[in-house]
Parts: C-alpha cells; structure tokens; sequence
C-alpha cells in the first residue's frame, strides 16, 4: 500500500476558485481547526493562484483583514506533474472541477498512482464507470479510495433510498422506490453552468457510454421481491405529494444500481482497512437491514406547465446535443435554451439562499414478504419517506463533500481499504446522515399506509 503518511495538508481543494468551488472552500472553513474536527490544515489549488486568492477573498467577505495562513498551490488538470506534486502533499483531494468528462480522468489516475483518498461532485455516469474500469485495480493497489458523485449526484438519493428501506420491518418488504426531486425558490432557479455543460456532453457521448458497458463484464443484479413495476405514464400526477413528475435522466439512478450490485457481491459491505470489532458488527448490522429495490428518478413540479418546460429543455438538449454545431449553440446561449433555468455567471448570492429542494421517496412492497412469491401480485403497502435541504448545488453539495471528506479524515481505518466505489458502499453505513441533520437537511417519514387493490 503506498498511501501517504507524510501529507502536509489533511485536504486539497481543486478547482477551489470555480463556481462550485468557492462554495467548498467557504463550508470547509468552518471546520477548520475546530477542536473536535479532524481538518487541521487545507490548502487550494488551481490554474491561476491570482484567482485563488481572489476566491478567497470572496469566502471570508470584504470586511476581513489579512487573509490567513491557507497554502495556494498551482496545478492544472492537464498537467500531470503537477497533479503528482500536490497529491504527494495531501491525504484526501477533492476535486471541484468539472465537467470531469474532460478534466477528471487525470486527477483520478494521480491520486490513484500516489495513493491518495480522492472525493468529487460528478454527476456523469460515463466518468464515473470509465474511472471503475481504469482505476479500480491501481487504486486498490495503491490505497487510494476514489469516491464520485459526493454532492447532490447523488448522497440524498443514495441515502434517501437507504432510509426508506429502513421503514420496511419484517415480514414487509420493499419492491420498488420512486425519487421525486422537486426544486423550489423564493426568486428564480438559477443552475450550475457546469451541470448543464456535463447534461450536453452526455447527450454527445451517450454511444461511448454505451460501448463502454458492453466492454466489461455484467454487473451481479440483486434479488428483488415481487415482480417489478410497470413503467406508467410519461407524465405523472403524484397526487400525494401535490406534484406532475417526469423521469430524470440523472446520474442518480445508475449510482444506486451500482451501489446495489456491489452489495449483491458482498452483502455485508465492503470491510475497512484496520477494523475494530466493534465497527464491523455495526457494518453488517447496517447492510444486513437494507433490502434491494428497483428504483427510479423523476423531476418534479407543483404545475403541469412547469413540467412541460422541463421537457421542451429536454428537447433542445436531445436534438441539438449530438451535432458540433447544435452543442456549440446550446453552450453559447445556456439560457436561450434551457429556458433562463442555466446561465455561465452562476445564481446571484441572493438567489442562492432562496433556493430549496425536496426529494420525495415513494417506497412500494408488500405487508408480508410471503405474498411477494405470488406470482403478479401487486404491492399492498406504501411508505413514503422525504429528503429536504437548502440549494442543491452551491450549499447541499459543498456540505455533504465537506461531510465525506471529515468522514475520511476521521473514519478512515473503517472504510474500504482502496479502490473506485459509489458514494453509498463507502459512507453508507457511517454516521454521513446524522452529520447531514446537523448541517441543514432532512430525513423525515411522511406516510405509511395500505394500498387499495
């Protein structure tokens, strides 16, 4: 194993002076020598140490005096030399740059090769398997823990799912799990650029995405009771929850699977580098509790109309997004065609406090796992479950990265010992959920109830 015991920084920020990367840096101080924290010392990287320091400046307000003691370190995704230098300078990187599609790979294969823990907030399912398929065996080798997907893609859906499978006590057991992400705010949504540069190149590279999985071997799949849904409408009217939904083509839903598949072959989780009885009792515990389901994403919105954008957004990305000409167009006029909800200079400070979400789970199963073997019986039970926090992007996401990378710092000998995971196999069965309670956001049972034949 060559993980590193002589890092002189706990964490290193990359990308610390991007949209999303402010945010990071900005959460991330709040636990910085704090006595109970295990983040002693940080330092941010970056292109262009000017803007670094600039980014600084903007985290601690215009009020501040000397900026304090925090290392500024230059390093480009495009330079290999200098990501091999500050991974040798740190335990745990986590990277803010996007879209990792064209920036990420590099870094991977850095902290790969030099054994450091890697953290980042993709939400691109061909990055993500392309870096398992790469990196797996170097990383596992080396020590080093690769986790995407640490920021709303896709902690909340992952554990979402999780605390809804919780509710099931034997003999009722789950089937299916619907997500229901519904985003609201005071003034305008206002998205991340980079989320909508990584939706258009997905749409471009949906063929190598496809190739690639036809390249490695098929995931195990888990054992589901009771036959799986059907597939419904394409618009939906969720009474319940007050909400028209369409399906989300997120990452979400592929991370779960491969949460989901990872379990199936090891279904006591994955075991740490230097357990302690104690933490593998609470491990298995954990996992054992958990039952597999079918689960599925879709976007929601309090009116029929607000649905229908989202689908025409949908359109201009599916029809311009796989020609150079019709990318160019949709990443030069983000708002034209996502219809105001994308623009390159990001939300204003004013709207980013306004915004919330709120990811519904409706969970689907039987009273008594006996009826599940009948063949086409449908479910007779229904627990409905919620996830709720502040703006997905720039204050969920920095705090549930910030909340993984204190977990590594602090859990490490109880997580796997190395290689490139979902973010649930790695943080599920730690204490992420109640540090996310304790930083903004919400996991609350809404409903349990019988389902009428």
């Amino acid at each position: 194993m060559e993980s590193n015991n002589k890092a002189r920084y706990d964490v290193v920020i990359l990308g610390a002076s991007g949209f999303t990367g402010k945010y990071v840096v900005r959460e991330a101080l709040k636990f910085l020598n704090v006595p109970s924290s295990p983040l002693k010392s940080i330092a941010l990287a970056g292109r262009s140490p000017s803007k670094l320091s600039q980014a600084l400046k903007w985290v601690l307000g215009p009020n501040t005096g000397p900026l304090p003691d925090i290392p500024i370190l230059t390093a480009d995704a495009s330079d290999p030399s200098s990501l091999a230098a500050i991974c040798s300078q740190t335990s745990l990187l986590l990277n803010c740059v996007g879209p990792f599609r064209l920036h990420g790979d590099p870094v991977v294969a850095a902290c790969a090769a030099a054994g450091c823990d890697y953290l980042d907030i993709s939400g691109e399912p061909e990055f993500m398997e392309r870096m398992e398929a790469k990196y797996h065996d170097r990383a596992a080798e080396s020590g080093a823990l690769v986790v995407s997907a640490c920021g709303f893609d896709s902690v909340p859906a992952e554990l979402g799912l999780m605390f809804n499978s919780r509710q099931w006590v034997a003999p009722a057991v789950v089937n299916s799990v619907e997500a229901y992400v519904s985003l609201e705010s005071e003034k305008k949504i206002v998205g991340n650029f980079a989320t909508y540069e990584s939706a258009v190149l997905g749409v471009a590279n949906a063929k190598q995405l496809q190739e690639l999985r036809r390249s490695r071997p098929r995931k195990a799949r888990p054992t589901i009771p009771g036959p799986p849904p059907s597939k419904g409408s394409t618009i939906e009217h969720q009474k319940k929850l007050g909400l028209w939904a369409v399906k989300l083509p997120s990452a979400d839903a592929i991370v779960v699977r491969r949460t989901l598949s990872t379990l199936t072959e090891n279904p006591h989780g994955l075991a740490g580098m230097n357990e302690s009885a104690d933490s593998v009792t609470k491990r298995e515990a954990f996992w054992s509790s958990l039952k597999p389901a079918h689960f599925g994403v879709k976007i929601g919105s309090k009116s029929l109309l607000g649905i229908l954008r989202i689908i025409m957004v949908g359109i201009f990305i599916g029809l311009l997004g796989n020609t150079g000409f019709g990318r160019w167009l949709l990443l030069t006029f983000p708002s034209v065609f996502s219809l105001g909800w994308f623009r390159k200079k990001g939300p204003s400070e004013e709207e980013v406090e306004s915004a919330s979400f709120k990811m519904w789970f409706v969970g689907k199963g039987f009273s008594n796992e006996s009826n599940a073997s009948q063949g086409n019986t449908k479910p007779d039970m229904e627990i409905i479950t919620r996830v709720s926090g502040p703006e997905i992007g720039y204050i969920t996401t920095p705090i549930i990265l910030v909340q993984c990378a204190l977990i590594v710092l602090s859990q490490r000998n109880n997580l796997p010992k190395g290689g490139v995971y979902p973010p649930g196999i790695v943080f599920g069965a730690t204490d992420l959920q109640e540090r996310l309670e304790k930083n903004g956001m919400s996991f609350d049972v809404i409903s349990k109830s019988s389902i009428s034949s």
